[in-house]
């Protein structure tokens, strides 16, 4: 399996991006046919560790690297991309891993 980690920094106007993030950038996203699981989460910090670089993160699963790409190469994988930039000001980091189940 193989898993697209989307790692946002911390935005300019944090209600903005949630605000944003939940009513126009999912609703685009849902579009795209062929993930196996999709999460996404607000980052919290551990009582007293500094401050992780990371507002919120998303993780998108497909069964192979060529599915995934393919998902993206869509015309809604595409839609969803070029999106991004109307909503992440605090940039954004695309990390793909492969994933191997322990537990």
């Amino acid at each position: 399996m193989i898993r697209l980690l989307v790692l946002y920094g911390h935005p300019k106007d944090p209600e903005a991006f949630d605000r944003y993030y939940q009513e126009i950038h999912i609703p685009l996203a849902r579009r795209m046919q062929g993930l196996k699981k999709w999460t996404i989460g607000k980052v919290t910090q551990a009582p007293d560790a500094p401050p992780s670089p990371w507002y919120y993160m998303a993780d998108l699963y497909a069964d192979s690297r060529e599915q995934l790409d393919a998902i993206l190469a869509s015309p809604e994988g595409q839609a969803s991309i070029a999106d991004v930039p109307n909503y992440a000001s605090g940039g954004v980091t695309f990390v793909f891993t492969e994933i191997e189940d322990v537990l």
